[in-house]
């Protein structure tokens, strides 16, 4: 986790400093990043990867006014662009809102469909429950697809989408590109096969060993499995 955020650094590093007695608060790390030059610098980068004016069918926001209450409730994906020495690739996610657990994933050279829901079959292979499931995305043609909306519908899956192009409702989906983008995938990649090896390693690691500050600094798979074996997933 070469770019983990401060406060979740200190978290980690917590146990082992009270072990060997050093005395050093949360501001105090702070402050020796910052001295040291080492304090996260955010990235600011954009590139369009959603094509919503089409004629294909959309669907109306679901997830406005819903209350989350359980892992495999929402599903949330979207693509996000990547890079390596070969040229610009496209990550595709499916996350699971209520966990914030990436589900599926599928890394490929162009923004196929084909590629896409490949991320969409590894989420629905990777479900622990048959509770009645949403899955969230942006009005981009590749979701709005007939091959997508029937795997969609195959696995009696409901289909919600933001309305219009506005990225704030799918933010999800959005921080989780971001994580990964500024957190894990911080050097360019010497060929499309080295990236996604790395991206595979990035997705266990955001799994099972990145605490979230909205999970109570419990990971994802935590906060994933403690539902399974409490029987919230049915």
């Amino acid at each position: 986790m070469p770019r983990l955020g401060t406060r979740k650094l200190y978290y980690l590093l917590k146990p082992k400093l009270v072990e060997l007695g050093i005395k050093l608060g949360r501001d105090g790390l702070f402050d020796y990043l910052r001295h040291q030059k080492m304090l996260v610098k955010p990235k600011i980068s954009y590139t369009k990867t959603t094509h919503s004016k089409h004629w294909m069918r959309k669907y109306p926001n679901l997830t406005q006014d819903i209350q989350l209450n359980r892992p495999e409730q929402v599903y949330a994906s979207d693509i996000t662009y990547v890079q390596s020495h070969e040229g610009v690739h496209y990550l595709s996610l499916t996350t699971d809102a209520y966990s914030r657990k990436i589900m599926g994933y599928e890394l490929s050279r162009e923004m196929k469909t084909t590629d896409v829901v490949k991320a969409l079959r590894m989420s629905i292979k990777a479900r622990q429950s048959n509770e009645p499931l949403i899955h969230h995305s942006d009005r981009g043609s590749q979701y709005c697809a007939s091959l997508y909306q029937s795997e969609l519908q195959k696995h009696a899956i409901t289909p919600s989408m933001t309305d219009g192009y506005d990225c704030y409702q799918n933010a999800l989906a959005e921080r989780v590109n971001g994580i990964l983008k500024q957190e894990f995938l911080v050097h360019k990649c010497q060929s499309f096969d080295e990236l996604k090896q790395l991206v595979k390693e990035s997705v266990a690691i955001y799994n099972q060993l990145r605490p979230h500050l909205s999970l109570g600094m419990q990971t994802p798979e935590q906060v994933h499995k403690k539902a399974s074996v409490e029987g919230t997933l049915a």
